[in-house]
């Protein structure tokens, strides 16, 4: 089988790719990536030599370099995506741009070359906030941010693909990963490594928000599963069932690296900041997933990650 993933140099792009090289021979991989800020060829130093590997480097907003690595695909894992919602609030353009006209540049070529399935990597920010209860995959969308709102657009625009062109999408919509190779300007690995330069933590207004947190690798083992079993025209919710507030989180990461909370800095609290984020999940789970990470022993292993590779973060926040 020959993947293209878009976005291979990203956090959960990269993780992906590893994974699908350790995990299947046969496959070949072809990682188109543009190579912005957040994506790295670190990520991906220990596997570029690999002969199942190959790299093209482009914007999918672009549909002649689109066109020219989806001729040679079979099927298509699409992470790329402009995701850090600060970064949203500030300036909306390049998310609007990356988000809805890229995700509509990779549908249309994948469209004309007839690829057999189309994975639309989304999230949970699309449904908005809500205080009880969890998300199913058929309510109705309410994204809160310009970051949430570019992906509900590319999650409608690849459902009309599905509907209207009989384009083989499947959509998933994840949790708040965590894990090695996340760029430090998230909540953990900031947090991290702010400790580790024995700088202060900046906290949102109280703390309270919540979010339910996957290890990255079980997103990855997730997307893999829904790429082989999936049905074309579904949507997915993958989630870690680790519902934690961001003062929880901030607490343990003082703990596992021996800090107090002298350490904390509440800030004010971030524009439109959604209260809680939840998914049902329990779709995907009777098809037979579940992540195998329990939240506290991949927080720790995170923690020691970036503990060990300090080479890999320290250029990237200076």
């Amino acid at each position: 089988m020959k993947i293209l993933i878009t976005g291979g140099l990203g956090f959960i792009g990269s993780n992906f790719i590893r994974l699908m090289l350790e995990k299947y021979n046969d496959n070949k991989i072809i990682n188109l990536d543009k190579r912005t800020y957040a994506g790295n060829p670190d990520n991906l130093k220990d596997i570029e030599k690999n002969p199942n590997y190959s790299f093209a480097k482009g914007d999918i907003c672009d549909p002649a370099v689109v066109d020219k690595v989806m001729r040679k695909a079979d099927r298509v894992v699409h992470f790329a995506a402009e995701s850090h919602v600060d970064r949203s609030i500030e300036d909306a353009s390049a998310f609007v741009r990356t988000n809805v006209l890229g995700t509509f540049t990779l549908l249309e070529s994948a469209r004309k070359y007839k690829v057999g399935r189309f994975i639309h990597i989304s999230t949970d920010e699309v449904y908005g906030s809500r205080e009880r209860g969890s998300f199913r995959e058929n309510d109705i969308l309410t994204p809160s941010s310009p970051y949430s709102s570019s992906k509900a657009g590319s999650d409608l625009l690849a459902q009309s693909y599905s509907i209207t062109h009989k384009l083989p999408v499947v959509i998933t919509r994840c949790t708040n990963n965590f894990g090695p190779y996340q760029y430090p300007e998230k909540l953990i690995p900031l947090f991290i490594t702010n400790l580790l330069e024995n700088k202060k933590v900046p906290v949102y207004g109280t703390g309270k928000n919540v979010r339910d947190w996957i290890y990255v690798l079980d997103h990855c083992k997730a997307v893999d599963f829904v790429l082989h079993n999936g049905v074309p025209g579904e949507i997915y919710n993958i989630g870690g069932g680790a519902e934690r507030s961001n003062i929880e989180i901030t607490k343990k990461i003082l703990e596992l690296l021996g800090k107090d909370e002298s350490m904390i800095e509440y800030v004010k609290d971030r524009l439109g900041h959604d209260f809680r984020y939840s998914l049902n999940c329990t779709k995907l789970r009777k098809l037979g997933w579940s992540p195998e990470h329990g939240f506290n022993e991949a927080l720790e292993s995170t923690v020691n990650w970036y503990v060990e590779n300090r080479w890999w973060w320290e250029k990237l926040k200076h």
